[in-house]
């Protein structure tokens, strides 16, 4: 549990990445993933990781056998997931309901039907024995010694549909020994507003301890928590990044972050919520999605800054164009520079590259004049920081960093006739006095050049061989038509330790790609430390 819960219990963040942000599109959790993002949200102190549906999928038992091996958990309890008994059946007797005992899990959630037309249509039965269903199956599990809680499936399309039949199905858990109700809007449909009506009514009428789940259809699962918990709601079902069936649900880090820094409740252990931004990067990690730039509070752009106008504000008091201090969340704020950028974007992105330009009036003024003249001819600096700093450091130091001059290059694709594509470049280059010609092959033209222009440059700066390109972008800008377009290429590079960018424009993508890829090695060198040759 959370510090907050072992002391009061007053306050539940409840997390269900690992069952229903699980049936996002594009996951497939194993069970080692899983047990990676278990650690992940117990070290961000979550109260409650809900594992999955043991009984019902053989991946989930494992997880929950695993978990309670492999898993010394500090702040969350596992909670196992699962259904009411069947209809015409008795609580004991139901082995679905015997899997989730089996689990060991402490605490488990029930899925209840509080929709009448679900109940018949979905499930066949009566109202009447669905709330027999709810009372049998919850006071089961609370004399077997397990925390119960209930998910109102559909609760806010029943409510509307027939709102005494939906708070009889709350009662009905609340009554026979369920800790909390959460309130679902499975279908996402619903709006702050309606939300904060119905959760306000819903508890005055029952008297029950409500909580809220909210799927992001209409793009306010986070507003739609928020509202609940104004109406009086004290526990929150949340998924690490909003992931989520159909568009998600309401997103674990803005939600946290808002009751924290917006409402003043104390949801996580202390020193939490700084390393939420590297949480958020590691679970996207796991399950091999890239993470969303512009995600509140974690996204890379979030606190991010590209008109001249904020950044003139911001080089006076960074909290005129922020809402809060980035570290708080474990974020940093970023310049971008781009052709809207004015002294003060040049001033302070010099200061976050380490580039001291003082009070050189005339040298931002040059800077700025030349990023307006690339950004023109189709460069952009704003997602390629490593060029910039080049650019920079070259108008500021009074020439360019060579660590290596070209007298040729060239790339050969050759057609056979079994269909089948040649790819072989040759770079002449002059490093440090001597004079190197190298050839590659690759399964492209550029992957042909990148080959031989990292065989060449080795042989003087052994340094180079652990980069390697990861990332390779291309973009045909407005302008001529069709083939005679400009082109430009991004290029991601690591070293093994961290990530550039550097970008090329040509008027064709093997030359603007030689441009990127001259300017990344040049940077990588310039990184490791290495002083330019003479």
């Amino acid at each position: 549990m959370t510090e907050t819960s072992e002391l009061d219990d007053s306050f539940h963040v409840f997390d269900t990445t690992l069952r229903d942000g699980a049936q996002r599109e594009g996951i497939n959790l194993t069970v080692a993933d899983k047990l990676a993002i278990a650690r992940h949200l117990d070290d961000f102190g979550v109260g409650f990781i809900e594992g999955g549906w043991p009984g019902a999928n053989p991946r989930d038992t494992e997880f929950f056998a695993r978990a309670q091996q492999e898993i010394d958990f500090l702040h969350a309890q596992l909670v196992a997931f699962g259904a009411t008994r069947r209809a015409g059946a008795k609580a004991s007797e139901d082995p679905q309901v015997k899997a989730l005992l089996d689990s060991g899990a402490p605490i488990v959630t029930l899925v209840a039907k509080s929709h009448d037309r679900h109940v018949e249509l979905a499930l066949r039965t009566t109202l009447d024995e669905n709330l027999e269903m709810v009372r049998d199956t919850v006071a089961h599990l609370r004399s077997e010694g397990r925390r119960v809680f209930v998910d109102c499936e559909h609760f806010f399309d029943g409510y509307r549909a027939n709102p005494e039949y939906a708070k009889a199905v709350v009662r009905a858990a609340s009554e026979a020994g369920a800790d909390v109700v959460i309130l679902c809007d499975t279908n996402g449909g619903m709006l702050p507003a309606q939300v904060q009506a119905v959760v306000a009514t819903v508890l005055a009428d029952t008297g029950a301890r409500l909580g809220i789940h909210a799927q992001d259809d209409t793009g306010c699962a986070v507003a739609n928590t928020l509202a609940a918990v104004d109406a009086g709601a004290t526990h929150v079902q949340c998924t690490a990044n909003g992931y989520g069936e159909r568009v998600g649900n309401a997103n674990l880090f803005p939600v946290v972050a808002a009751l924290e820094l917006k409402y003043g409740k104390k949801v996580l252990p202390e020193g939490a919520l700084r390393e939420m931004t590297r949480i958020s990067h590691a679970i996207a990690e796991v399950v091999n999605l890239t993470p969303s730039t512009h995600q509140p509070y974690v996204g890379v752009s979030a606190f991010a800054h590209k008109a001249g106008l904020h950044a003139s504000a911001i080089k006076v008091d960074p909290d005129l164009y922020q809402h809060i201090d980035p570290e708080q969340v474990g974020n940093t704020m970023r310049m971008l520079v781009s052709d809207m950028a004015g002294r003060a974007s040049i001033e302070l992105k010099g200061k976050e590259l380490g580039v001291d330009l003082g009070d050189d009036r005339e040298l931002v003024g040059r800077v700025v004049a030349r990023v307006k003249e690339r950004e023109l001819q189709g460069y952009t600096f704003e997602a390629a920081d490593a060029s910039f700093e080049l650019l920079l450091r070259a108008e500021a130091e009074g020439r360019a960093r060579t660590y290596f001059e070209v007298e040729s290059w060239r790339a050969i694709v050759e057609d056979r006739p079994d269909g089948s594509h040649a790819n072989e470049a040759t770079v002449k280059i002059f490093a440090k006095g001597e004079r190197i010609v190298a050839t590659a092959e690759g399964n492209g033209p550029v992957n042909a050049l990148d080959r031989a222009l990292k065989v060449a440059l080795e042989k003087i700066y052994p340094t180079l061989a652990k980069l390697e390109l990861v990332d390779y972008k291309v973009r045909i800008l407005e302008g001529k038509h069709g083939t005679q377009s400009t082109t430009r290429v991004l290029i991601s590079t690591s070293d093994g330790k961290g990530e550039w960018s550097t970008v090329g424009v040509a008027d064709n993508v093997i030359a603007a790609s030689w441009e990127a890829l001259a300017d990344a090695y040049t940077y990588g060198l310039l990184r490791a430390g290495v002083e330019p040759a003479k």
